[in-house]
């Protein structure tokens, strides 16, 4: 099935930086031609790509990692200029990064290892065979990880990799692509495509796209998920969070700040697994309160490239107009704001929100922002029902110095990862993703680069029976 066809009209992709507004660089949107030549060239080089060896894979992913490493303040800076996040927050993104390339290089032979099953009925081999080109649909919120966690594993297993990546970070998307060209992923096993979100569907509907990994908005993740079922194909699927932070009464109250407050602030709360409904125990709930109300108030808005600055703006003004449209309509429906909850430009000022009114957008949407909305349950049984009463499950955090405690509470959470003092974060080798409207299947470690390989089972006969 052609996609040219359904290639609408073309936009221009601005990077802006949304500290001043500044627009850095301009590109023109893919043509329909553009996208059917990238869509081929990928097709054709899966061809020779699913037939290197894993060495050879291995070699090129280990290069990939030396260049990130070696480019490391180039690609933060390109990160903070075009979508804010602070030079702090992203140095360690790129780093991550590495270690994603890393981890693949080093163990996805191993883990795509033939299988042998023994059973009643005789022997057989589980074997992994790439499946051909997937298409990555990835997030502005973490222009290099997101991309990396899709690319590293699947170029790892033979596939190829279309990534279009969001429009207000086309100077992200142009640099990852290079910066894998640069290490020597051959044109087409690698692809960027610099299109707008309502282009972005259409590939889906190519015969040569095999699979779909999307991370984004539940209603993007819906649109994709059902297009891509009517055409057959798998899907992994990254959406929206409102991860829970239970903080029990014999947690370390200076831990359990600091790592609210990186979990809160770290890029902006723009992070799918940030910490947003924070569960206190109402016993130490007026002192957690009193103490993170006064850590807020006293951080200051500045340029996410200056190390001095307190907190930078969200990645757009319009995301930081919707932001503070959500607080507001929250507070009218009679939620309390005991510190900021107010924007400057696209700057939002850290909030938190007390009192959640059932059905405000506090209670049931996801704030993609700086903004701690507060909870108080009676108990430990108490906290756990309100961490349930969500649509969402994609990660959560429970603190406590009873670590088995811990561990028993973070059994009973509906999430598809939690942390124990510590908030809910990512690693190479652990795989991550969520439940109900969160998504499905699974990211990095093992299980990740097992989401888009065929899983052929060989059974080989003499005579009548199989050996």
């Amino acid at each position: 099935m052609a996609t040219t066809a359904a290639i609408a009209s073309r936009r221009e992709l601005k990077s802006v930086n949304p500290f001043n507004g500044e627009v850095l660089k301009t590109y023109e949107e893919m043509s329909p031609q553009a996208v059917e030549a990238a869509i081929a060239t990928a097709d054709e080089a899966y061809r020779e790509w699913r037939e290197t060896s894993f060495e050879y894979r291995a070699g090129v992913l280990r290069r990939v990692a030396e260049l990130i490493r070696e480019r490391r303040e180039e690609l933060a800076t390109i990160m903070t200029l075009e979508m804010g996040k602070k030079i702090e927050d992203a140095r360690p993104e790129i780093d991550l990064c590495a270690t994603i390339f890393e981890y693949y290089a080093e163990n996805g032979e191993s883990i795509l290892a033939p299988k042998p099953y023994e059973t009643r009925e005789g022997k057989g081999t589980l074997i992994h065979q790439p499946v051909g080109v997937i298409y990555g649909i990835q997030p502005w919120n973490f222009p290099f990880y997101q991309p990396s966690r899709v690319a590293a594993p699947q170029i790892m297993a033979g596939n190829v990799v279309l990534t279009k990546h969001a429009s207000n970070v086309p100077q992200c998307a142009e640099a990852f692509d290079k910066l894998l060209k640069d290490a020597g992923v051959p044109e087409g096993v690698h692809t960027n495509l610099q299109l707008s979100a309502r282009n972005a569907g259409s590939i889906i509907d190519d015969d040569r796209v095999q699979g779909v990994a999307f991370t984004g908005s539940n209603k993007g993740g819906a649109a994709v998920a059902e297009q891509a079922g009517r055409n057959v194909k798998k899907t992994v699927m990254e959406l929206g969070g409102v991860d829970p932070f239970i903080v029990l009464e014999d947690a370390d109250m200076d831990a359990t700040l600091e790592r609210f407050k990186f979990g809160k602030l770290h890029a902006t709360g723009q992070i799918c697994i940030a910490a947003k409904r924070i569960i206190l125990v109402e016993s130490i709930a007026d002192e957690f309160l009193a103490r993170a109300t006064k850590l807020f108030a006293e951080l200051e808005p500045g340029d996410p490239l200056d190390e001095s600055t307190g907190y930078g703006p969200v990645c757009t003004e319009k995301a930081a107009i919707e932001l503070e449209t959500q607080i507001n309509k929250s507070v009218e429906a009679g939620a309390k704001v005991l510190v900021g909850g107010k924007r400057d430009g696209a700057f939002i000022e850290p909030t938190i929100l007390t009192d959640i009114p059932k059905g405000s957008p506090a209670d049931c949407e996801e704030l993609f922002g700086p903004v701690a909305i507060i909870h108080i349950a009676k108990d430990e049984e108490d906290a756990i029902r309100i961490a349930n009463d969500s649509e969402f499950g994609l990660g959560g955090s429970v603190h406590t110095n009873d670590l088995e405690r811990g561990r028993r509470v973070a059994e009973c959470i509906e999430s598809g990862t939690c942390f124990v003092n510590q908030i809910s974060w990512t690693y190479a080798s652990m795989p991550m993703g969520g439940v109900k409207k969160s998504g499905y299947g699974r990211e990095l470690a093992d299980l990740g680069i097992m989401e888009f390989v065929n899983q052929k089972l060989i059974c080989v006969f003499d005579k009548d029976h199989i050996i």
